[in-house]
């Protein structure tokens, strides 16, 4: 059994270790724990497991290794119940409970995932959370967990309904509303709290210059640094002081000029230094100015910080100098996924895991070999190559992030409580308010559009089950006779028949567009034109990139709605039929397909 250092936090701030400003050597053993309302009432009967807030320093010195090397990692577990068996377990972690997940390992935090069990209601979230809580606070450290997950709204929406379904990033930068982006937040942060969840992997600081970007498009607010970095910096302020619920801005160092996915490859952002300085790095300084509680590192390579060809995430010039040095970040360094494919192509997975601390990393997201990766931990700091000066940086940069979000003192949420919180009315209201004022007009026939809906015969037809239903039930809600028909991202040639067929029968035709800009995309092209040639008024919906335009050069009436909820399918709806004005402006510039620019950032019919 490893010893614990008993360095003081003095001899670290001395070494050179960048601590976070409310646990430096001068400063008071205990900050004030959040309102109570904020941090949520404690679980009868549960409250007296929970510890009060720590002197930080005194923790980190009674901790053992193994306890402190736990703290760096956040992993995924199978199972809606923290005590209840799930086999998936096994082959991962050789125990079979999420409990005994957090109890082998000493784990700092979870992250949740709908497709790993835990978000199938809110109840059953919350008294999970509460559960993981117990085995954290019973076992080891007796420290509770972070628990996360990456509720960005718009495409990334773990937690579904009932709640608050809100427009993701790009509807908001349309909507150039930074009162919108905050409120945003912390409806969200709301929902998330409510269930035991205090940490959001959001917002995405990445600025989308690239159209061909295959990950992260309308995940941004857009391709304006300045429009990014302000709602960025709103974002941060609605999580977390509106909500008191972590973000983490992502992708540092910046994710938006390129055309690999790092899930499946290794991407490369090969502007200079000059370039990065005016375009990717203003939205985390502004992060950083704002207070995120967390950063997280992407995995990509950026010669102009790093020339080694290390993605970010294992690169201390990127992580440590960069990010530490050059912007002031003093709080939580988390990386991306240690399970995607851009950061595991030159390294085995522990020796990945220990290089991102070597480089300045504290969190160690889902490594995919947790064994091996927390014995190479283990192994590098009894070595030496981890120096103890080193982990208890990042330990103590953990713990005082959940002394400051008040886990110490309120680890559990109550369940009773979370049918009146989480998805309520006034939030909804808010959301559809939001969305209206994203939805973006670019060409519109003035003989179809806006149109009266009463006894009208609509035809809505093309990708997204949630949109279309959102555009055909707000339709019908105000007079229309609608045909829905669903096609998805490639329509069949019989699913083009169908949707030319309910076209002849309608008065109106509204199409829904996925990325038809794209090579995939050429079956949604074929439907719209099909469509047109019904010489039926065809209203083209994009509902995720806004580059569709391009492609479908003879489309008459154009909208952009970012997103795929029925949310925006709503308010599509309402622009349609004159119910609502258009207020969104284009977030980024349209190429045109043979060079040059079709609608410049800006661009929006009022």
């Amino acid at each position: 059994m490893f010893t614990a250092s008993r360095r003081p936090l003095a001899t670290l701030a001395a070494a050179g270790v960048l601590l976070p400003a409310c646990v430096a050597a001068s400063a008071p053993a205990e900050a004030a724990p959040p309102p109570a309302s904020r941090a949520g009432k404690a679980v009868s009967g549960e409250a007296r497991t929970a510890v009060a807030a720590p002197d930080v320093r005194a923790l980190v010195a009674r901790m053992t290794v193994r306890q402190k090397v736990g703290q760096l990692f956040v992993q995924q577990v199978y199972g809606s119940s923290a005590a209840a068996a799930d086999r998936r377990n096994l082959p991962l972690y050789g125990v079979a409970t999420p409990a005994q997940v957090v109890a082998k390992y000493h784990l700092g935090g979870i992250v949740y995932f709908g497709w790993a069990g835990q978000l199938s209601t809110p109840a059953r979230t919350a008294a999970l959370s509460n559960g993981l809580q117990r085995a954290a606070l019973t076992s080891g450290a007796r420290v509770p967990l972070q628990i996360a997950t990456d509720q960005e709204q718009g495409p990334v929406r773990r937690l579904g309904p009932p709640a608050t379904e809100l427009p993701g990033a790009m509807a908001l930068g349309a909507g150039r509303g930074t009162a919108d982006a905050r409120s945003a937040a912390a409806i969200t942060g709301s929902d998330l709290r409510a269930v035991g969840i205090d940490t959001n992997y959001a917002p995405v600081a990445d600025v989308n210059v690239n159209p061909a970007n295959p990950v992260i498009g309308v995940r941004a607010f857009g391709g304006s640094t300045a429009l990014v970095a302000s709602m960025v910096a709103a974002q941060v302020a609605g999580f977390e002081k509106d909500a008191n619920v972590s973000t983490a801005v992502k992708h540092f160092p910046g994710h938006g000029d390129t055309s690999v996915d790092s899930h499946t490859g290794l991407p490369v952002i090969s502007h200079g230094l000059a370039t990065w300085n005016r375009v990717d790095a203003p939205p985390f300084r502004s992060a950083v100015a704002a207070g995120t509680d967390l950063v997280m590192t992407g995995h990509l390579v950026v010669p102009a910080l790093d020339p080694s060809g290390e993605p970010a995430t294992l690169s201390r010039p990127i992580v440590t100098d960069t990010l530490r040095g050059r912007l002031g970040f003093r709080g939580v360094v988390v990386s991306d996924s240690l399970a995607m494919a851009g950061v595991r192509s030159r390294h085995s997975d522990g020796e990945v895991a220990v290089r991102a601390v070597l480089a300045g990393v504290d969190q160690l997201l889902m490594p995919p070999k947790m064994d091996e990766a927390y014995s190479a931990v283990l192994g590098a700091v009894a070595s030496g190559r981890i120096s103890r000066a080193r982990l208890d940086a990042s330990v103590t940069r953990i713990l005082t992030l959940k002394r400051a979000r008040g886990l110490f003192a309120r680890p559990y949420v109550d369940v009773a409580r979370v049918a009146r919180v989480v998805g309520t009315r006034a939030h909804a209201a808010r959301a559809e308010a939001i969305a209206n004022r994203g939805v973006t007009l670019l060409r519109r026939d003035p003989r179809a559009t806006p149109f009266a809906p009463r006894g009208r015969r609509v035809a809505v037809v093309g990708f997204g089950a949630d949109v279309t239903a959102g555009l055909a039930t707000e339709l019908t809600r105000r007079g229309a006779r609608t045909t829905r028909l669903v096609t998805g991202a490639t329509p069949t040639a019989a699913q083009q028949r169908a949707a030319v067929a309910a076209a002849r029968r309608a008065d109106r035709v509204v199409v829904t567009t996925m990325n038809a800009s794209r090579p995939a995309g050429a079956a949604q092209r074929r439907l719209v034109a099909a469509l047109r040639a019904t010489g039926r008024p065809v209203a083209v919906v994009a509902v995720r990139e806004p580059y569709d335009l391009a492609a479908l050069p003879a489309t008459r009436t154009y909208l952009a709605t970012y997103g795929w909820g029925a949310v925006s399918g709503r308010a599509a709806a309402r622009v349609l039929s004159g119910a609502i004005r258009p207020q969104g402006r284009l977030p980024v510039s349209l190429p045109a397909a043979g060079g040059g620019t079709l609608a410049p950032y800006g661009s929006g019919l009022r």
